[in-house]
C-alpha cells in the first residue's frame, strides 16, 4: 500500500534537514533546489526566481549557496550570435550523499579526538591534585 501524503512529506522534510544541517543553507536556498530538482529542465536564475516567488537577486544569491556547497551545477550555453547565459540543474544525488558521508565522517573523527583530549586533560588534573590529609 502506498504511503499517505503527509508521511512522504514528513520524509522530505527530514530529507531536506539534511541540507540545512550539515550546510546550514536556508529556507530559500531549500526552495530554490527544490524548483530544480523538479524542473525536467535546467533553469536560469529568472526562472528559478520566478518559482520561488522572490526577486532575482534574492534567488540569485540562494543559487550561490547552493553552487559553494556543491548541490547544484552551472553550464554556459552559448548564444549563436555570440554571448551566453548560465543554466542550473541539481547535482547527482549519489555524489551529494557522498559528500555528506565524508562531512560526517570528517566530523566523527574530530569529535572521538576532542572526546580523548577531555579524557586526558581531567585524567592529568586528577593525579596532580592530592588527596586530602584526614
Amino acid at each position: 500500500m502506498p504511503d499517505s501524503m503527509s508521511e512522504q512529506l514528513r520524509r522530505d522534510m527530514e530529507c531536506e534537514g539534511l541540507l540545512e544541517c550539515f550546510h546550514g543553507l536556508k529556507e530559500l536556498d531549500k526552495d530554490c533546489f527544490r524548483a530544480l530538482v523538479e524542473s525536467d529542465d535546467a533553469l536560469t536564475v529568472d526562472e528559478i526566481a520566478d518559482a520561488v516567488e522572490r526577486e532575482r537577486s534574492t534567488a540569485y544569491r540562494a543559487v550561490q549557496r547552493l553552487l559553494q556547497t556543491g548541490f547544484i551545477q552551472k553550464n554556459q550555453i552559448n548564444y549563436d550570435q555570440g554571448g551566453y547565459y548560465h543554466v542550473y540543474s541539481p547535482t547527482d544525488p549519489s555524489e551529494i550523499a557522498d559528500d555528506m558521508q565524508r562531512l560526517l565522517n570528517d566530523w566523527y573523527a574530530k569529535m572521538g579526538q576532542l572526546i580523548q583530549e577531555f579524557e586526558t586533560k581531567y585524567e592529568q588534573s586528577e593525579t596532580a591534585v592530592p588527596a586530602a590529609e584526614s
